[in-house]
């Protein structure tokens, strides 16, 4: 498990404390799927942690693949975090709206990009407004910083890699949807695709993994139940995956954690094996 000096997660009373600070670099990462309105962004223009500047997954991604917000380059992750006020020698501190949807993205994202200094803010916007701290409306324009990237593969996975590992099981899938997405049962948000799940992969939902009411990640013990019941060895090798590359993040998040390091995600996750060419599915549980 974690040690306090190395948990990714930091405290609403650690961030109030440290609001002032012009080392500590504040993102919203907030993400919602298609269609869902009103825009992540319009919601942070009506209200966000103050200094918080908007991080937008679509936009952060690379814009000539077809397939939704799947990474960019080295290069363009550098200029887009500069853009934001951010330089390597920052602390960043991602946060969502609270359905712990994003901000692990933003966090992982980072860490792949060569940035260790990165944290999650415990429950997003909505503990710290259920605890009645102030947030500022309207846009956050940041002095440029001075960011540089180097992108290490190792953090993400392709559907080629997971196509051969259907032959070797050299690394564990965990899928983040809802059951019945995952089962097959209920329709993909995302219109065409096939349901179902990639074969032999488990299914931890990654809402199960946060209290409902706060918004904060539940205990570690629990954590550690919520893959053990789900059968993931914890002590192998894992690939988190979900409907885009995005609530994936949770679990790397809360397997992180838990003390597990060298896991990886799949970036097109779903919406690129779920295509209707794409490869093999399975249905039902796992």
């Amino acid at each position: 498990m974690t040690s306090p000096t190395d948990d990714p997660l930091v405290t609403t009373d650690w961030l109030a404390a440290r609001l002032d600070d012009p080392k500590i670099k504040i993102i919203d990462a907030s993400f919602k799927l298609p269609g869902v309105l009103p825009l992540p962004v319009e919601d942070y223009l009506t209200g966000h942690i103050p200094g918080a500047v908007f991080f937008d997954v679509d936009a952060i991604a690379d814009h000539d693949d077809p397939r939704p917000h799947m990474y960019p380059t080295a290069e363009q992750f550098a200029r887009d975090v500069s853009a934001l006020g951010i330089s390597n020698g920052d602390t960043v501190v991602a946060y969502d709206s609270g359905g712990w949807v994003a901000a692990p993205r933003a966090w992982w994202m980072f860490l792949s990009f060569g940035h260790p200094n990165v944290r999650v803010l415990d429950g997003g916007l909505k503990k710290w407004l259920r605890e009645g701290r102030p947030t500022h409306s309207g846009k956050v324009t940041a002095r440029p910083g001075k960011f540089l990237a180097k992108f290490d593969s190792s953090y993400v996975r392709s559907q080629q890699q997971l196509v051969g590992n259907l032959t070797t099981h050299a690394e564990q899938l965990v899928d983040a949807r809802p059951r019945p997405r995952f089962e097959g049962a209920a329709a993909e948000p995302r219109p065409g695709l096939r349901g179902g799940h990639i074969p032999g992969s488990r299914n931890v939902p990654y809402a199960e993994l946060f209290d409902a009411a706060t918004g904060a990640m539940k205990p570690l013990e629990e954590l550690r139940k919520a893959f053990t019941a789900a059968g993931v060895d914890m002590t192998k090798p894992i690939v988190t995956t979900c409907g885009s590359g995005v609530s994936a993040l949770v679990l790397t998040l809360a397997l992180y954690r838990l003390g597990v390091r060298g896991s990886a995600l799949y970036d097109g996750s779903w919406s690129e094996w779920g295509l209707p060419d794409g490869p093999q599915v399975a249905t039902g549980p796992a």
